[in-house]
């Protein structure tokens, strides 16, 4: 089985790789967290990088890190900042919806970049993808997972993404250890978007929705049970979206039964013959694993594949 045919798609543009020797920007678009800065820079340059911190990352307007303004100018600033090579973001929360409408793509564009991030950074990437072009990664926070000591597939698969190592034509790694389930099979070529479920139906309706026409949807989520995760995704399928995809990777769910999940995502895609491969290691689990958005990628859900199909960084 192969997904239904669609029109051409448009890859979104790979940035500038992170050099060795770089600089690296943190920022807080949207909660707050506490920075051991120390722990941090020595981190970064025990890896051969240097740490800049921007001043929002120290600043808490209660569940925000700081005021919408001071997050938005650390936005902005990271990507005009011609000294900072790539950019992560501190922890997620909640926040980065309500800079959307307020963000300068064309600063973004004319400064493409390395931006990471997820969980509520979903908004981000898709309003990159949407009104920037270029390709983001669905990848480590600095504070929860590369200063939180996650397994080491985390950091090699974040350095080996944004060093260019993973060039067009590369299988995408996954640990062994953490076996995939094909729960529909097929082969599937698309841009590769989505991110943490809940924020993708939390933009819908909005400017900022998934363009998810010809994608490959990729879906994570934590702290909701299976019936709403069923909620989320019915919302998406009355939507119209689901019916736009041609290929999902499900990644970690965290808190729902691995089997009950299975049964849902089989109910909730079984009927729009796209392929579906669940448990990628990515999202609010240990290992967390890099994933481009935006790029083209070759789905092979059957013998559980994931194939970049272009450059996502250049030199």
């Amino acid at each position: 089985m192969t997904a239904r045919p669609t029109h051409t798609l448009c890859p979104n543009a790979p940035v500038p790789l992170l050099p060795s020797e770089g600089q690296i920007g943190v920022i807080a678009p949207a909660g707050p967290a506490a920075l051991d800065t120390r722990k941090a820079v020595q981190w970064m340059r025990a890896r051969g990088y240097t740490l800049k911190v921007f001043p929002g990352v120290y600043e808490t307007s209660g569940y925000l890190a700081g005021s919408d303004d001071v997050r938005l100018n650390d936005l902005h600033a990271a990507f005009a900042d011609r000294e900072v090579d790539a950019i992560i973001c501190l922890r997620g929360g909640y926040g980065t919806p309500r800079l959307l409408d307020r963000i300068d793509f064309d600063l973004l564009r004319n400064n493409a970049k390395p931006f990471i991030g997820y969980s509520d950074i979903t908004a981000l990437h898709l309003a990159i993808s949407r009104y920037a072009g270029f390709v983001t990664f669905h990848g480590p926070l600095l504070n929860a997972d590369l200063l939180g000591n996650r397994q080491p597939p985390t950091e090699f698969s974040f350095f080996n993404m944004l060093s260019g190592e993973v060039k067009a034509g590369s299988v995408l790694a996954h640990p062994k250890a953490y076996p995939l389930t094909t729960i529909e099979p097929g082969i599937a070529h698309g841009r590769l978007l989505g991110g943490n479920l809940s924020m993708i139906a939390a933009t819908m309706g909005t400017p900022y929705e998934i363009d998810a026409e010809g994608v490959i949807l990729f879906i994570e989520d934590i702290n909701e049970p299976l019936y709403r995760i069923d909620r989320l995704l019915t919302h998406l399928r009355l939507a119209g979206t689901l019916h736009k995809l041609r290929g999902v990777l499900v990644g970690d769910v965290a808190g729902v039964e691995v089997t009950a999940l299975e049964r849902l995502l089989k109910q909730t895609f079984e009927p729009l013959q796209i392929p579906v491969l669940s448990g990628w290691r990515s999202g609010h689990c240990d290992p967390n694993l890099t994933l481009p958005m935006g790029a083209l990628v070759k789905l092979d859900a059957g013998n559980k594949v994931l194939v970049l199909e272009q450059d996502v960084v250049t030199r």
